[in-house]
């Protein structure tokens, strides 16, 4: 074990807490507002592990959709982790399988971001840089979705909650607009899915989604 890098791993997530806690009580206190107890929760937090698509899919629980509409909003929400792992893989296949498959798990938007960016700067160990971030925001996120649910179950459900589930998202997705292609992968994204809040399973979501990607990709072509 390096446990320079290690420690260096955990120092440099310390700051990205501040985010990931009220992110955590939100996904917590959503859990509660779908209906699932403590232990589903934590189950759910624990086996997708990736903030955006447990809000997304608490979302459609809530309102009663279809797995299947679930399961593919989750997934959709999710696929940058492919072009995340395409990115980093290079880095990490010298080592075992069971090390891999561990550190793949533990993926997320800011254990790469940090990682791939310490590894251009210095010749810290890769593995144990990469796990000190990713452990330390793995523990605080399940930490925090726990005390979410806790302090979900003991708020009135005259206050409605819910509302914090697309606040946190509209938090999310302001910063991630940059130049035209995202703008217009937005707009567009936001007025199919607008259009489509009344279709069955909350197909108008996933439409909202695919019609946004196809934009944005046609409005970046179209700029080249």
């Amino acid at each position: 074990m390096d446990r320079h890098a290690l420690g260096r791993g955990v120092r440099d997530a310390a700051p990205l807490l501040l985010g990931i806690v009220p992110f955590g009580l939100v996904a917590g206190v959503a859990s509660v507002e779908a209906g699932l107890t403590l232990a589903q929760a934590l189950g759910l937090s624990v086996f997708v592990f990736a903030g955006a698509s447990q809000l997304a899919a608490l979302s459609l629980v809530e309102q009663g959709s279809a797995f299947a509409a679930i399961v593919a909003t989750a997934v959709a929400v999710n696929l940058r982790m492919g072009m995340y792992s395409a990115s980093i893989a290079p880095y990490f296949e010298k080592y075992a399988t069971r090390w891999r498959a561990l550190l793949a798990y533990l993926l997320t938007d800011q254990a790469f971001a940090l990682s791939l960016a310490a590894y251009r700067d210095s010749d810290v160990d890769h593995r144990w840089y990469y796990f000190g971030v990713a452990v330390t925001l793995w523990v605080v996120w399940q930490l925090t979705t726990a005390l979410g649910v806790l302090l979900g179950t003991g708020v009135p459900a005259s206050w409605g909650l819910g509302f914090t589930v697309p606040l946190v998202f509209l938090a999310l997705l302001v910063p991630a607009i940059e130049g035209v292609p995202h703008a217009a992968a937005a707009a567009v994204a936001a007025a199919v899915a607008t259009l489509g809040a009344g279709w069955p399973f909350n197909v108008g979501l996933l439409a909202g989604a695919g019609a946004g990607i196809v934009v944005g990709l046609v409005v970046e072509a179209s700029r080249r």
